[in-house]
C-alpha cells in the first residue's frame, strides 16, 4: 500500500513534525516527569478513547454521504466508507486539505473528476469549524475572554468563505482575475466546476444539519479527552472545560492552516489551559506542567494520530480491492482528471 508520491511525502512530513513537536513540549515540561506521569495512567482509557474518536467518524460520514448525494456521485456504502476513511490518513496536512486523498480515490472508482467533489473537504472544514464554534459557547466562552479572538476568528473566516462563495459576482470577479493571471488562467474551467460545487454544499439550507453532525462528533472527542485529562488528576477537570479547552484548541490550530493537523498550535493551546485549570486545582507547577503536557500527548495519540493510522488502514483495504491508487480509473466512460 503506497499513498501517491506527493501525498506520502506530507504524510512523511507531518509525522516528522509532529515528532519534533512532542519532544520539544517532553523536554519543555521535564521528560522524567511526563514519564512519570504518564506511568500512572490508566492504560485502559485509551482504547475508550480510540473507540470515542472512531464513532466521531462514522458520525461524521453521515454528513459525507449526505455531501456526495447532494453532488450525485453514485457509489454503494461500503465503498464510500472505506474511501471516506481513507482521508483521514492525511489529516496531518496543512487545514486538513490533504484529505481531498478522498477526491482522488473517488476519481479512482467513479471516474468523477478531482474539481467536481474536492469542494465536499472545504464544506467539512467549514461545518466542522461550525460544529467547534457551538461547543467553545457550549463550554462557556466567557469563563476565558483571553482566547475570544480565536472564537471570532474562526467565526470571520468561515463568514467571509461563505460570502465569496455564495456571492456569483465575487466568484466571477475571481475567475476573471484567476483567467488573466499567467500559467493559471487553464484552471479556470475547473475552479468554475468546484465553486458551484462548493454553492450547492454551503447553501444556507445546507449548514444546519452538518453543523449539527459535527456538533455531535466532534463532542465524542471532546469527552475523549475529558477523560484522559480527569484521570491525570481526578476531579480537576469539569466536562464543560474539557469541551471548551479541546474545541478552542481544534479551532486555533485550523485558523492557523498553515500548521499541519494544527500540530504544535493545538497543543499548546490545549497544554496551556490544562496546565492553568490543573493549577487552580491545587496542582503544583512543576506537575501540572507534566500532567497537562501527558494529558496532550495522549488525547493526540488518540485522536489524530489514531486517525492518521485508522486512514492508512482504509487506504490498505482499498488497495486490496481497487489496485494502486495511482492508477487510472477503470470505471467505463471514466474522463481523467487534468
Amino acid at each position: 500500500m503506497a499513498l501517491p508520491g506527493t501525498m506520502g511525502r506530507r504524510l512523511l512530513l507531518g509525522v516528522l513534525f509532529g515528532a519534533l513537536v512532542y519532544a520539544l513540549l517532553a523536554i519543555w515540561a521535564d521528560i522524567g516527569a511526563v514519564r512519570a506521569t504518564l506511568a500512572t495512567f490508566p492504560l485502559y482509557l485509551l482504547p475508550v478513547a480510540m473507540l470515542l474518536s472512531f464513532l466521531n467518524y462514522c458520525v461524521r460520514f453521515a454528513r459525507w454521504e449526505h455531501y456526495r448525494k447532494l453532488l450525485q456521485i453514485d457509489l454503494d456504502r461500503r465503498t464510500s466508507f472505506v474511501i471516506y476513511l481513507a482521508g483521514l490518513a492525511l489529516t496531518v496536512t496543512p487545514g486538513k486539505m490533504g484529505e481531498t486523498f478522498k477526491s482522488w480515490l473517488l476519481r479512482r472508482v467513479t471516474g468523477t473528476r478531482v474539481h467536481k467533489s474536492a469542494p465536499i473537504v472545504v464544506a467539512e472544514r467549514v461545518t466542522d469549524l461550525l460544529g467547534f464554534l457551538v461547543l467553545i459557547a457550549i463550554g462557556g466562552l466567557a469563563t476565558q475572554p483571553e482566547y475570544a479572538w480565536i472564537f471570532w476568528a474562526a467565526l470571520g473566516l468561515c463568514g467571509a468563505l461563505l460570502a465569496l462563495i455564495s456571492s456569483r459576482h465575487a466568484t466571477s470577479v475571481a475567475l476573471a482575475v484567476l483567467a488573466r493571471t499567467p500559467g493559471v488562467g487553464r484552471l479556470v474551467p475547473k475552479a468554475e466546476v468546484s465553486i458551484e460545487s462548493a454553492r450547492v454544499l454551503l447553501a444556507p439550507r445546507q449548514l444546519l444539519g452538518p453543523t449539527v453532525i459535527a456538533t455531535i462528533g466532534w463532542s465524542l472527542e471532546c469527552t475523549a479527552f475529558w477523560l484522559i485529562a480527569r484521570a491525570l488528576a481526578p476531579g480537576a477537570i469539569p466536562y464543560l472545560f474539557a469541551v471548551y479547552t479541546f474545541a478552542l484548541s481544534a479551532v486555533a490550530g485550523a485558523v492557523l492552516i498553515l500548521f499541519p493537523g494544527g500540530l504544535g498550535v493545538t497543543e499548546a493551546s490545549m497544554g496551556a489551559l490544562l496546565r492553568s485549570r490543573y493549577m487552580a486545582a491545587g496542582i503544583a507547577a512543576e506537575a501540572a506542567n507534566a500532567k497537562a503536557v501527558s494529558a496532550t500527548l495522549l488525547i493526540r495519540l488518540c485522536t489524530l494520530w489514531f486517525a492518521v493510522g485508522v486512514g492508512l488502514v482504509a487506504t490498505y483495504l482499498f488497495t486490496r480491492r481497487f489496485g494502486d491508487v495511482g492508477e487510472e480509473p477503470k470505471t467505463a466512460g471514466a474522463a481523467p482528471t487534468e
